[in-house]
């Protein structure tokens, strides 16, 4: 593409002074095959010769001079064709024979045109220099772009020749951003790559940056593929311009992330019919300058097949130039005789502009991939626990069982829905150590969190909890299952109604200050009672009698506050003044007969629970029930992250400072202590749900303590969004919500499977016979005082009467 160009302007721009227009060519490896570089100058040459539109009276011709690899003497003596008066000299296409020639070439003042990079001088006193490959300098700060762009914290830089000027900009990166590079140098004179890979593969080095050739990028991507490094995990970015090139048919069932730089706009009508005619025809065509064709190439600008030509005046590089970056991407299916087959193809994802920077159309996530398609004929490992019910549990069955076939739960049957939605295959395999997952005080982290981060396994399909310290090293899908901390414990003991739970309705001080209103309304009453018009005549006949009596006495007053309480009173109110005290105090007592009445039946009939804890804060604030949770589970690290708060604070205190006891292995061996002992298991609120629905013995004690999620976790790579997606097609078409119905509901308990009211016994109600048969008893007793005052108060009066009878017959 560039010979294209270059061949182009210089007909376009000597067209009217210039009949003949002859051009030199060195090509090195005199004995080898002719090389792809002759065959594009020659097929240019051809072109521009047919083409009689473009230069009507000028014809281009060339002279060839094959000269030896390493042979700088030689390149001297073979320029002798620039006394043929060519108008400027191609190649050599070797870097160590481009040295001599240029010599030559500034001497001679003819212009030395190359299309490789090459190493600048260090004077810059190649003025009759041009490099029509994009500045060394420029292509380094476009690598460094793309690193930034996906944040990669840790690159691998493998080179093939001995100088890495090429990324200087990216070798620089460290000093200035938080970017960690290892340098690795592929091996020299060897094609065998394999060595080097294994000890990156061991590294778990992810990030790749290849710095060589096309011709050793499409070498060095077969053995990566022989060595089991094309997968999601891995990223490659080659910084050949042929990348575009490359034969995709190897890696068509690969999920290798592969991106690199394009110079020819191959979207350019233009360019795509020249390459067109190029890939169908291999012509050779045959071939008096003037001075001034260096100053035209420096100063003109122009369109070629890699977009605008500008040369810089100073160094002749060519400074200014936009880059497509492209990278591999997924296009659906493709239809063949076998069947379908996934399509790879190189697709544009953005411009890197030597002047503006790097600009993507569109981002990472290629909108256009199909999801069941991305998937599909790959096998992947999925890491998973066998410690929760229902969610992976062994399949009880008669026969062995092998594979997948061993298990069953809810996360098996959301691993099935998930292969069956995004198309691929599945080994299930339980974690090595027993663990979800957490990190010690080392920053290491165990469990299925570990297996996920070395590769170990594809996805974890689990009850795993979304964390945010999990979250930085591993990725989730969107939760499948919403759930919170809560406390298991077994149900407390019941209490039977008591003997006098007929006073329970109302506790003791609403009955200490029904008393009170009652006296306080008897004595406002009596006090009241004497306005005048509460006065009456107690003889009607008489009415000129003197005589005028009062029914609130004292004795009366209270008499009337306890019948009005008790709903029965004969004395009623003559003043207005008493009927407002009377009218307010049977308000009263209609409120609280209606409270009391309202609230008899449940106590004299339900069953009453005492639970020593409520909540949380009841937990915190005691230690004789002891608590804990499952050891290096998310609950554990809630409460290790929280102590910053007071409650949490002191539970985590109390749970760490008991860590033998309080902490459990796994929340079967919590269930057993909590059935066994005094002990609360802080666990999930779903699994709570699921043993309380199978064991009426254990209950959940108050509400959520936080709010989270179950995910399906993935190594860092595009299995997140796709599983993400699936996930949300299952929620909308209500499968999950089936699922967990089918593996949560249970027997149910049986005392909470009806709440009809139960006949009333004597220990409900015996005491209100008790209060009866003492008022009997006090009613007997004060009668026989009664009787007793009368008689001695009668005696006393017959005594008196005989001694007055006796003084009178005497005196």
């Amino acid at each position: 593409g560039l010979l294209f160009s270059l061949v182009y302007f210089m007909g376009e721009l000597w067209l009217t002074s210039q009949q003949v227009l002859r051009i030199g060519i060195f090509e090195t490896l005199e004995n080898e095959p002719i090389s792809v570089e002759e065959l594009a100058f020659k097929f240019a040459v051809t072109n521009i010769n047919r083409n009689r539109t473009l230069m009507p009276n000028t014809t281009l011709t060339y002279d060839i001079q094959r000269i030896n690899l390493f042979d700088s003497f030689e390149a001297s003596r073979r320029c002798d064709q620039l006394a043929l008066g060519v108008g400027a000299v191609f190649g050599p296409s070797h870097s160590s024979s481009v040295s001599a020639v240029q010599s030559i070439c500034n001497a001679l003042e003819v212009p030395h045109i190359q299309t490789r990079w090459k190493h600048p001088s260090v004077d810059n006193k190649d003025s009759f220099y041009i490099n029509l490959h994009p500045e060394y300098a420029s292509i380094s700060r476009a690598v460094l772009d793309i690193v930034q762009f996906y944040k990669w914290k840790a690159v691998t830089v493998v080179y093939e020749d001995a100088t890495l000027i090429r990324l200087q900009e990216l070798i620089k990166a460290p000093s200035r951003y938080t970017i960690k590079i290892k340098i690795r140098q592929l091996p020299s004179g060897s094609k065998d790559a394999r060595p080097l890979l294994k000890e990156m593969k061991k590294g778990k080095e992810f990030f790749v940056i290849f710095d060589c050739s096309y011709q050793t990028s499409a070498d060095v991507l077969k053995q990566i593929l022989s060595m089991g490094m094309m997968t999601e995990y891995y990223h490659y970015f080659f910084t050949t311009l042929d990348l575009f090139a490359l034969d995709l048919e190897p890696y068509r069932y690969s999920g290798v992330n592969m991106t690199g730089f394009r110079l020819l706009n191959v979207d350019n009508p233009r360019v795509a019919s020249v390459l067109e005619r190029w890939a169908m025809e291999r012509l050779q065509a045959p071939s008096k300058i003037e001075t001034g064709m260096m100053e035209g190439m420096m100063t003109t600008q122009w369109d070629g097949l890699t977009g605008q030509i500008a040369i810089n005046k100073t160094d002749g590089l060519r400074k200014e130039f936009d880059l497509d970056v492209i990278s591999l991407k997924e296009d659906g299916l493709e239809k063949s005789m076998t069947g379908s087959r996934l399509n790879k193809v190189w697709k544009k994802i953005g411009i890197w502009n030597s002047q503006t920077g790097l600009n993507l159309t569109e981002t990472n996530r290629d909108s256009s991939t199909n999801v069941t398609d991305s998937m599909a004929n790959r096998t992947l490992v999925v890491t998973t626990i066998l410690q929760e019910n229902p969610y992976v549990m062994y399949k009880k069955s008669d026969k062995p069982l092998y594979g997948n076939d061993r298990f069953e739960g809810y996360c098996l049957d959301l691993l099935k829905e998930l292969s069956n939605i995004l198309g691929f295959s599945y080994e299930v395999k339980l974690v090595s150590d027993g663990k979800y997952g957490a990190q010690n005080d080392k920053g290491e982290w165990n469990g299925m969190v570990r297996e996920l981060i070395d590769h170990v396994a594809d996805l974890a399909v689990a009850p795993l909890t979304i964390t945010y310290v999990r979250e930085k090293v591993i990725d989730f899908s969107k939760p499948f299952m919403t759930l919170g901390i809560s406390i298991l414990y077994h149900k407390p003991n019941g209490t039977n109604p008591g003997v006098f739970s007929f006073l329970n309705p109302l506790s003791p001080d609403i009955w200490m200050y029904v008393l009170l209103a009652c006296l306080g309304v008897s004595c406002v009453l009596f006090v009241i009672a004497f306005t005048p018009y509460e006065w009456y005549n107690p003889h009607p006949c008489n009415p000129d009698s003197d005589v005028v009596e009062n029914n609130f006495t004292l004795i009366n007053s209270v008499w009337f506050g306890v019948g009005a309480l008790m709903q029965q009173s004969e004395l009623m109110p003559k003043a207005l003044s008493t009927r407002i005290v009377g009218g307010i105090w049977w308000f009263f007592t209609l409120i609280i007969i209606s409270s009391y009445t309202a609230n008899l039946a449940a106590f004299l009939t339900v069953e009453r629970m005492d639970s020593p804890i409520d909540s949380a804060d009841d937990l915190a604030k005691q230690t004789k029930i002891e608590y804990g949770a499952v050891r290096d589970g998310s609950t554990m690290t809630f409460f290790k992250q929280k102590s910053k708060i007071s409650t949490y604070e002191k539970m985590w205190a109390f749970m760490s400072s008991r860590k033998n006891t309080a902490l459990v292995k796994n929340n079967r061996e919590g269930i057993q202590r909590v059935l066994t002992t005094d002990y609360a298991l802080l666990m999930e609120s779903t699994s709570i749900e699921y043993i309380s629905q199978r064991n009426c013995n254990l209950t959940q004690i108050g509400g959520l303590i936080d709010s989270k999620g179950y995910g399906v976790g993935t190594p860092i790579s595009p299995y997140r969004d796709k599983v993400t997606i699936a996930i949300l097609q299952l929620q909308e078409e209500g499968k999950l919500h089936m699922m967990k119905e089918k593996w949560w509901r249970g027997n149910g308990c049986p005392e909470e499977d009806s709440k009809e009211a139960s006949a009333l016994g004597v220990e409900n109600i015996g005491g209100i016979f008790i209060v009866l048969a003492a008022g009997l008893v006090l009613s007997v007793f004060v009668a026989i005082g009664e009787f007793i005052y009368k008689s001695r108060k009668n005696l006393d009066i017959e005594e008196v009467s005989v001694g007055q009878c006796e003084w009178h017959n005497k005196y």
